[in-house]
């Protein structure tokens, strides 16, 4: 995605994402958790689960939706200065096959990190016995907000 390796500008940015995700009701709600976390690149995997699923057993497109807007929030996030929090201005989603298998794995990667917006790609794989096949990818634009904190 990106051609020169991200700016980290915060070294702690690994922590900061992963307790930012833990404090997520909603992640935890659908069963998700954060896989991979890099400085522009985060994953979110989804267990299957009938919670998250719609009338024919594949995963709903709203926790595709929301999977993919989780992996690119925390790809941004980690660009972020200490002292900083997220939050997503837009997405587009392109559903390209039903998300059928063991699990969905969103893995969100920055295109552009700039001063105050940041562009994200996210494709969500469904995962069988570890096959792969690509069931989304998503657009999406995020603000940071220097100065805010994170948490309530």
């Amino acid at each position: 995605m990106t051609t020169a390796a991200p700016t980290v500008r915060d070294p702690a940015f690994e922590a900061r994402v992963r307790e930012s995700f833990a404090r997520q009701p909603f992640m935890a709600t659908m069963g998700a958790c954060l896989g991979t976390v890099a400085p522009g690149r985060v994953e979110v995997v989804l267990p299957y689960a009938e919670g998250v699923t719609q009338q024919l057993g594949y995963f709903h497109g709203g926790a595709i939706g929301a999977i993919a807007d989780t992996a690119g929030g925390y790809a941004a996030f980690t660009l972020f200065p200490a002292g900083s929090t997220v939050l997503t201005v837009e997405y587009k989603i392109n559903i390209m096959a039903p998300g059928k298998g063991e699990r969905l794995v969103a893995v969100g990667e920055v295109v552009r990190s700039g001063r105050t917006l940041t562009i994200v790609r996210v494709d969500v794989h469904a995962e069988t016995a570890g096959a792969r096949t690509h069931c989304a990818t998503a657009t999406q634009t995020l603000m940071c907000l220097e100065g805010r904190s994170d948490s309530r």
